[in-house]
């Protein structure tokens, strides 16, 4: 039987159980496999590793393991520069655009919130969410570690947390996306842009006192919902300003 030692670093720890975290693991098999296969089995998926590296050298997921290799899997690195090693992501869009999977319906329209192109519906297959993320250049978010190990996805994000709001400044600090967060232009409900709207035009779906107190709206032109800075865009202020404070 032939034996190869995988270590991970930082966060991929948190894929491994327990009793694995922090130290090498011991991987045997017969058949050489590729180094995603083997490091897919142990629980880490492709879309959470930047770099590889075989007996001291940079290697991709291609590459086949040998009996006494010592592999280490790396994240992305945030304060080392890697630039002339082979990373194992694609590059970072230009625009983030996201696809969250069906359990993720809060976080989907917190990312609207803030600006960002997030695709969401309750009835995406797996399949869908891994086709459409190929099709659109979108980022998968899950914590679905099944979805994230199909090869076809190449850029994916497995959440950590489970309350939507620990969610939200998860990806933003994953992502580094404070800077770009440009809030209210985009539907909540549906991920279209939203666009000024006089306030005749949508006067007679009011209610009176929003008629009286308000003269700036915007509409959806996709599900034409009207939104307005009233006391629920005050909520979502202080929201947001909690959000980023943690």
């Amino acid at each position: 039987m032939k034996q190869a030692h995988f270590r991970f670093y930082a966060a991929l720890n948190d894929f491994l159980p327990p009793e694995k975290k922090g130290q090498a693991c011991v991987w045997s098999f017969d058949v050489s496999g590729s180094v995603k296969d083997m490091m897919e089995s142990l629980g880490v998926p492709h879309t959470e590793v930047e770099l590889i590296v075989a007996n001291g050298e940079p290697v991709d997921f291609d590459y086949l393991v040998r009996d006494g290799d010592r592999i280490g899997v790396y994240p992305r690195f945030r304060s080392l520069d890697i630039s002339q090693l082979p990373h194992q992501r694609p590059q970072p869009l230009r625009e983030p655009r996201f696809i969250a999977d069906a359990h993720l319906g809060r976080l989907a329209a917190y990312l609207r919130m803030l600006g960002f192109d997030t695709l969401y519906r309750n009835d995406y297959h797996d399949e869908d969410l891994a086709q459409l993320s190929v099709r659109d250049r979108r980022t998968v978010l899950t914590r679905d570690r099944g979805l994230l190990k199909r090869t076809v996805v190449t850029r994916g994000y497995c959440l950590r947390n489970t309350e939507p709001a620990r969610q939200l400044a998860e990806v933003l600090e994953h992502f580094e996306l404070v800077p770009a967060i440009a809030p209210f232009r985009r539907c909540m409900h549906c991920n279209a842009l939203l666009q000024p709207v006089e306030k005749e035009a949508i006067s007679d779906r009011l209610l009176p006192e929003t008629r009286q107190h308000y003269n700036e709206f915007f509409a959806c032109p996709n599900c034409a919902r009207v939104y307005w800075k009233g006391s629920h865009y005050r909520r979502m202020q202080r929201f947001i300003a909690s959000v980023l404070s943690s």
